[in-house]
């Protein structure tokens, strides 16, 4: 009996210690979890707060990479001719005292938004072609996207004053060149400039303050935003949607003025008593409105989508339409179908051939 109390008096005695010992070791290990999941933070910071990535890879588009001097041909004259098409439109615009109006102020500012815009992209396009993948820093990444969507989005106001610009002349005739003076034209340009200045600047800004700690392969052939924000290792859901906000107002607001415009001028147009009236003021807005559509079409469907990292592939066959195709029919189109612009380049060669 005395063995046996004894025994369970050691027992009794012991199950407070080990109960002590179990409970210390659980605190030591909730410690050491505490600590763990404190240095992954901490880690997770530091990569969020400092851009470990500091170069980033063009992959172009490497399907087609055995056909690069082939294309590196094909882009580099569709470049040239986008470029002397454009710059004719402003050199015969300002040489013409019959061509200083406001439809061809906007159509020469136009002009030299596109020779701008084709020429931050275009370039290193050609160096991809004809040398492969291109390495390209950060900074410079953010320059060429901020220059890119900063003339593009130009354009696209641009645009739609081009439109209000032909509502104006058709529909209210009498009362355009009053409306229409030097000061409201200079006035309108600036504004679409300052206006996609703001917006682009605020962007690129909050795509700045992003993280790049991952992979640095851009699959695009100039620093396409919607993929640059993907290899981002912070979150991406608010620059995304600040994005989609943008891409979304712009296009709305621009589409909304063109669609308003040529409603009112198609409006106008089918009560026109003479067949050739309306034949000439549709011919006046067509070349305008196949642009529109070429432009429209490409840009919904690469930029109206929420998140940005769907259709990343198919976004640089795209992307093409408005950085080759485009700038390249634009001369075309304004001067194939323009009567004033074929006189004042026939006049200008006739000047060049008599000064010879």
């Amino acid at each position: 009996m005395v063995m046996k109390d004894v025994v369970k008096e050691e027992e009794e005695g012991e199950a407070p210690f080990q109960e002590k010992d179990s409970g210390s070791d659980g605190d030591f290990l909730m410690e050491d979890n505490i600590d763990i999941d404190d240095s992954k933070m901490e880690i997770t910071m530091e990569l969020r707060n400092g851009s470990t990535v500091e170069e980033f890879t063009l992959e172009g588009f490497p399907e087609v990479r055995h056909l690069g001097k082939v294309l590196f041909l094909l882009h580099l004259l569709a470049y040239l001719a986008s470029v002397m098409g454009n710059s004719l439109i402003i050199t015969v615009t300002w040489a013409d005292r019959r061509l200083h109006t406001p439809m061809y102020f906007f159509l020469s500012t136009f002009s030299f938004c596109e020779c701008s815009f084709i020429s931050t992209v275009i370039p290193i396009l050609l160096t991809i072609f004809l040398l492969g993948q291109q390495t390209i820093h950060f900074t410079s990444c953010l320059i060429q996207a901020f220059s890119f969507l900063f003339l593009g989005s130009t354009i696209f106001f641009l645009m739609a004053v081009m439109s209000l610009d032909r509502y104006l002349a058709i529909c209210r005739p009498l009362h355009y060149p009053a409306i229409m003076s030097l000061k409201v034209c200079f006035f309108l340009v600036l504004s679409c400039y300052t206006l996609s200045f703001t917006l682009m600047t605020g962007l690129v800004l909050q795509v700045s303050r992003l993280s790049f700690c991952g992979p640095n392969i851009i699959p695009h052939s100039f620093c396409d935003l919607g993929s640059l924000i993907h290899l981002s290792c912070s979150e991406p859901r608010s620059t995304e949607m600040l994005t989609f906000g943008l891409a979304l107002f712009i296009l709305f607001i621009s589409l909304l003025i063109t669609i308003i415009s040529y409603g009112n001028i198609a409006v106008t147009i089918m009560h026109l008593p003479s067949s050739t009236e309306r034949k000439k003021a549709f011919s006046t807005c067509s070349s305008h409105l196949v642009v529109l559509s070429l432009m429209y079409g490409s840009c919904v469907f690469i930029y109206v989508k929420p998140k940005q990292t769907s259709r990343l592939a198919s976004n640089r066959e795209a992307a093409l339409v408005n950085t080759v195709l485009t700038p390249l029919l634009n001369p075309v189109i304004y001067t194939l179908r323009n009567k004033q612009v074929h006189q004042a380049l026939r006049d200008a060669l006739s000047r060049m051939k008599l000064q010879k």
